[in-house]
């Protein structure tokens, strides 16, 4: 699995243009504050809130209601306050409807070098779009090796042994219509306990590679509808060279070599297919897929076989 992570600078970059985000004071620590995926995990974690002196948010959101707090309190309290919140060591501060920034705020932050921030966003707007990014850019995340595709608008892996024929079949399915998000090596991200979405990395967008081909570029072959940017992983189609040695069983003859796999917090469906001389691995695959979607929607065909066969054998009697 990959340590997420994102320092003050990298946060400030990625959303200044969307929060119209200025910087106020505290640009010595933009490079040093960092938040890392690991510290999610600790009791009543919050990467975005309003002013919390309890349980201290990564980003500390100070609007009107929160700067006018602190204008009630008197000098000492004022002082421990700011200090405290300096010493919680936050990712930053943002200061909402581009309010006037209080000096000992200001002075505070420059001596701490702890990122202060102003933007024209409500605190609602802030909190409600830093939570999310903060949240996606940390989610736990983990590299598998196979071929990611868009089969029938669902999230397909293809995995299988070196040499297996990944490639050639996720070639095959992309000139019968389908899509590719990422060969080789794509990354896939916890964004819902129950979501695992699926991307390509930078470097290997639009790649697919093929032994005695090389890299083919699949956007400038088929056209921009042959690409798609993510999907949410929801089956895995795992091919396996069979041995001589492994005879299916009755039952895997009816109701197919079905399992899960774990991936991070979550058990993925998945369906292996041998690979043998002769047999179209595309038809095999889209096959599976229609097959998970007749199951996602509570559709057994094998289940159904099964109980008609007990009938017929009742009947029989």
């Amino acid at each position: 699995m990959n340590a997420a992570r994102i320092t003050a600078a990298e946060l400030f970059e990625q959303q200044q243009e969307r929060l119209s985000l200025r910087w106020i004071a505290g640009q010595q620590g933009a490079a040093q504050r960092v938040v890392e995926a690991v510290d999610t995990v600790a009791r009543r974690p919050s990467l975005a809130g309003y002013l919390n002196t309890i349980y201290p948010n990564k980003v500390q959101i100070l609007g009107t209601e929160e700067l006018a707090w602190l204008d009630g309190l008197d000098a000492r309290q004022r002082w421990e306050i700011i200090q405290r919140v300096m010493n919680y060591r936050p990712l930053a501060l943002v200061i909402s409807k581009n309010q006037p920034c209080p000096d000992d705020l200001r002075i505070a932050a420059e001596e701490s070098d702890t990122p202060l921030w102003s933007s024209p966003q409500r605190g609602h707007e802030l909190l409600n779009y830093l939570q999310y990014r903060l949240a996606r850019t940390l989610a736990p995340r983990i590299t598998m090796h196979g071929v990611f595709m868009e089969i029938y608008s669902i999230g397909v892996l293809i995995t299988g042994e070196s040499g297996s024929g990944k490639s050639e079949l996720a070639l095959e399915l992309v000139t019968r219509g389908h899509r590719l998000v990422a060969d080789d090596a794509p990354e896939f991200t916890q964004i819902a306990p129950d979501v695992l979405d699926g991307a390509c990395p930078e470097l290997l967008q639009d790649m697919l590679e093929l032994r005695g081909l090389g890299v083919l570029n699949i956007r400038q072959m088929f056209g921009d509808t042959a690409i798609k940017r993510n999907k949410y992983l929801r089956l895995i189609v795992h091919l396996r060279k069979p041995s001589l040695e492994a005879r299916p069983d009755g039952l895997e003859r009816l109701t197919g070599d079905i399992s899960n796999r774990r991936l991070l917090d979550l058990d993925v469906p998945m369906i292996t297919l041998p690979v043998m001389a002769g047999r179209n691995l595309a038809v095999l695959t889209e096959a599976a897929t229609r097959m998970h979607i007749l199951r996602s929607k509570g559709m057994d065909p094998a289940a159904a076989f099964m109980a008609r066969h007990s009938n017929f054998l009742e009947r029989a009697q």
